[in-house]
């Protein structure tokens, strides 16, 4: 082991914002204490990068590097003397110790580091940063350290990273191309990008196939792939060629026995009748643990590898003779065991050449798309691109090509599915198969990308599919009403759902793939959720009920996620949130039974929708927070969107404005550049209703005035009546009282509708605020009986505050104490922290503190705020705190105010002293003893 002491400027990374706060806090903490951690990824993924950084962003004392050395095993420091090196090295200053690879230290330099790491006193002040491969499992000696994994960039890091590297430059097409063979490792990523010429980059030249080569793969994979033996290699391509084929990364290691068996018996011997027998020599297979090369995992009866660019690579790099053999055997092995469509696909790989083989095109189609064998969506998606690549007939590939895109798209990934479109319209087909290409290509952008683009394609669609299959035109008519009202574009929505536009008839025949298209629906849902769609934007709700009740009653005994989720989508636009949530759930249940990473986060988001409808903000976090996790990583860039913005409205009641700002930035983001109206105005109006509950109804008033006063940039024709009662408080409040007055007509109009429950006690709740004294007290009473009809805790608790604080200013203190207790009371039970401040505010101005100032007022805080609050009667000052918990000083700054006020204090002092009483009296209270 060898070791330099560096001092080094930051190196620049791209994305890895979570790791660096890892990072920032352990270097932060090093002038108090130290401490060891381990930092693993595969091969490219940026360890080195990361210590570099790391290495770079600490000023406060020296950096020492330790790298492997040449000293011969057993010829390392010992345990000991290493653990007297790094206490030495923290003396003077704090201590940063880096060691890069520690996977290739020799036994004892590895026993010796992970001893002392184990080992170290936080005292001494050295933070040890420890980096090893992720191809392989952690040694045993550094297994009990704290670790940070990498995980590949997310798709939106990964571009930005690559337009970093090519200044924009290189084609859209391209770009979603490079990202999605590189998933998400920036070396391999880079690598391709140095790998073509600048007209390929651009688009004018196609891209070289494969366009992740063998050189490019080991490049990036150092070696990491090698093996010891023979044996050993057999086995590791076995399994790497055996996940092609698989529902995951991970294979039966009982499939992998059989065709390493099948692979070393000779073929004379293999003809004979009877299982194959065992391999003449010893061999490394599963079920023995120990013989397992380092790349591979065994958990249970499942084969896997550590790193998914290894598996690729040792793929890519064996010989094709071997790979064709490793594929045939693995043929071998699932046709004897029943299973037709993989072992077909595996038949197809162990062809020798290019050339079109129909014959088994044609089985292999026709396995794809049998919809009585179970399959997953990805191995069915495989399975036609594959069957099309050996098909002569143009058009006929055209079609098996789309239906793999649509097979991907299914599986939730629209990455795989564009190339595939793009390649069937490169081909001259019958206008059914290139309508149903464009249906698919509209569903694609309606979920991830510009929602204009996604109506002029399903338009297309519908027109192309008219003649020879209208139940898919009306299909994609309804899909292309979708987009427009995404984009907020009311006209293009009715002229969408005109009379004149295709209307559903009997489905054509074409194959069963096992699954229907998202937007696939019988005939009758889509006429009537069209026919109901209609007629509510023209403002007949009288015509709209019937359509759409027919919609929600058929999702009661329907049991296909497709139509359960357009019963959701109606019963929220009739404002019936119980049978949204109740349709959302089930069509939450289904698509998770079919494996649809496509249709999971749409059923999260009409039950988020729902449940924030309902007034029920934990219950939307939550389901939108699982929602924006499974769209990130099936690309669906629109629908994480919508959940940015439900999670911003749920956080915008909360105490942390940070969140907030947060979820509204990331929303916009993308609603901006595809023109998605609905989720720009939930996230404005989001942004607003948090100014609002911190006590800032100038910005509020003036944020929401863009949103709810006419104009044309008035929001979302269906959501901005939602935010009108919060701008007519905020409005009230700045002294606008002109414009809150303005909007009210219009509000009563949505009351009077009766699409949304809450609207007649809000309307109310808007009177009262508006009108003079002698009106108010009764305007307010309505209110609160038109919400006892309704339910909703937050808008009930809303209506009392405002009460409550009228009462106060009209010196009515016993009803206003009343009026203001339920407020809290309400907020509290809807976890509206930034609401209930105020209603315990307005209650301390009465003289009625809600609690007192022992531990039970620490009991009444916020988790975050009595983390605050006890890092700050430690005598830690707000930027120290913020950098212990990861948060801005901005945060800190307002948590501690609200801790202030809940708590009556005035000062650090008295904070301390309350903390401390508190902390005292905790053991007390628990063992019954008297403080």
């Amino acid at each position: 082991m060898t070791g330099e002491t560096t001092v080094s400027t930051a190196a620049r990374i791209h994305g890895r914002s979570a790791q660096r706060r890892v990072l920032r806090a352990l270097l932060d903490q090093l002038p108090t204490r130290g401490g060891p951690l381990l930092v693993t990824g595969e091969p490219g993924l940026g360890r080195t990068a990361l210590l570099s950084w790391t290495a770079g962003s600490f000023r406060t004392g020296p950096v020492f590097r330790l790298a492997p050395g040449r000293e011969p095993d057993g010829a390392g420091p010992t345990p000991g003397e290493l653990l007297a090196v790094l206490r030495a090295a923290a003396r003077r200053a704090p201590a940063l110790v880096c060691v890069d690879d520690a996977h290739l230290l020799d036994t004892s330099a590895r026993a010796a580091l992970g001893h002392a790491a184990e080992r170290l006193p936080a005292a001494d002040r050295v933070g040890l940063l420890v980096s090893v491969a992720g191809h392989r499992a952690v040694d045993p000696d550094f297994a009990p350290l704290p670790t940070l994994r990498l995980d590949p960039l997310t798709p939106p890091r990964a571009a930005a990273l690559l337009d970093d590297a090519t200044d924009g430059a290189a084609d859209p097409a391209v770009r979603e191309r490079l990202v999605a063979e590189a998933e998400g490792n920036p070396a391999l990523l880079l690598a391709l990008v140095r790998r073509l010429s600048p007209a390929e980059l651009r688009g004018r030249l196609p891209l070289p196939a494969p366009l992740a080569d063998a050189a490019t793969l080991a490049a990036v994979a150092g070696g990491a792939h090698t093996c010891r033996s023979a044996a050993a290699g057999d086995l590791l391509l076995t399994v790497a060629a055996a996940v092609q084929a698989s529902d995951g990364p991970d294979v039966d290691a009982g499939l992998v026995l059989d065709a390493v068996r099948r692979l070393r018996t000779p073929p004379a011997v293999a003809e004979r009748p009877g299982p194959p027998p065992e391999p003449p020599e010893p061999a490394a297979v599963p079920g023995r643990r120990e013989a397992l090369p380092e790349q591979l995992a065994q958990g249970g009866d499942r084969l896997r590898f550590h790193s998914a660019l290894v598996r690729r690579t040792v793929h890519a790099t064996a010989a094709p003779e071997r790979r064709r053999a490793v594929h045939r055997a693995l043929a071998e092995a699932l046709e004897n065991g029943g299973r037709r469509l993989p072992g077909l696909l595996h038949r197809s790989w162990s062809l020798t050449g290019p050339a079109p083989a129909q014959s088994l095109a044609d089985r292999l189609a026709s396995a794809a798309g049998d919809g009585a064998v179970p399959a997953p969506y990805g191995l069915r998606a495989t399975a036609y691109a594959r069957a099309a690549d050996l098909t002569a007939d143009g058009a006929t590939r055209a079609e098996r090509y789309t239906a793999a895109a649509e097979q991907y798209l299914l599986a939730g990934r629209p990455d795989r599915a564009r190339p595939l479109l793009a390649a069937a319209r490169a081909r001259a087909a019958p206008a059914a198969v290139r309508g149903r290409a464009e249906l698919v290509r509209g569903l694609t952008e309606l979920r991830d990308g510009p929602v204009g683009d996604a109506h002029q394609s399903l338009l297309l669609a519908a027109s192309l599919l008219a003649g020879d299959a209208p139940a898919d035109a009306a299909t994609a008519a309804l899909a292309a009403a979708d987009a427009a009202w995404a984009a907020g574009d009311l006209e293009g929505c009715l002229a969408t759902l005109a009379p004149g536009s295709p209307r559903a008839g009997e489905p054509a025949a074409r194959p069963h793939t096992g699954a229907e298209l998202p937007g696939k629906h019988p005939a009758t849902v889509v006429r009537d959720h069209g026919a109901g769609m209609r007629a509510l934007l023209q403002g007949r709700l009288d015509r709209a009920a019937a359509p759409l009740g027919q919609v929600v009653e058929r999702g009661r005994t329907d049991h296909r996620p497709e139509a359960l989720l357009r019963s959701a989508a109606a019963a929220l636009l009739l404002g019936n949130v119980d049978a949204a949530r109740r349709a959302g759930a089930r069509a939450l249940a289904a698509a998770r039974q079919l494996g649809s990473e496509t249709l999971v986060p749409q059923a999260l988001e009409y039950l988020a929708y729902a449940e924030l409808r309902a007034g029920r903000h934990p219950q939307a976090r939550a389901h939108a927070e699982e929602g924006l996790r499974v769209a990130l990583r099936t690309g669906q860039r629109n629908t994480a969107a919508h959940h940015r913005a439900v999670l911003a409205l749920a956080a915008s009641i909360e105490e942390d404005p940070d969140t907030v700002a947060r979820h509204v930035t990331a929303a916009l983001s993308t609603a901006r550049r595809h023109g998605l109206a609905q989720a720009a105005t939930l996230a404005q109006w989001a942004e607003a209703r948090a100014d609002l509950g911190r006590g800032r109804p100038f910005d509020a008033a003036d944020r929401l005035g863009l949103l709810v006063l006419p104009g044309p940039g008035r929001g979302h024709f269906a959501v901005w009546r939602l935010a009108v009662p919060c701008f007519v408080e905020a409005a009230v409040l700045a002294g606008r009282h002109e414009d809150a007055a303005g909007v009210l007509t219009d509000f009563a109009d949505w009351a009077a509708f009766g699409a949304d429950r809450q609207a007649a006690a809000q309307l109310a709740r808007c009177r009262a605020l508006l009108a003079p004294p002698e009106g108010a007290d009764g305007l307010y009473r309505r209110a609160l009986d038109r919400h006892d009809e309704a339910g909703g805790d937050f808008e009930r608790a809303r209506t009392a505050l405002l009460y409550g604080k009228w009462l106060r200013r009209r010196r009515r203190p016993r009803e206003a104490r009343d009026r203001l207790g339920t407020a809290l009371a309400g907020f509290e039970r809807s976890g509206a922290g930034v609401w209930a401040t105020q209603a315990r505010d307005e209650l301390r101005a009465l003289g009625a503190a809600p609690h007192g100032r022992g531990s039970g007022a620490l009991t009444r805080l916020t988790p975050q705020q009595l983390r605050i609050a006890r890092h700050v009667a430690e005598g830690a000052t707000n930027r120290e705190v913020a950098l212990t918990l990861a948060v801005s000083t901005r945060t800190v700054d307002y948590h501690l105010r609200r801790v202030f006020a809940a708590l009556g204090i005035r000062s650090r002092l008295e904070l301390a002293r309350v903390v401390g009483q508190a902390e005292r009296a905790g053991p007390a209270e628990k063992t019954g003893a008297q403080p």
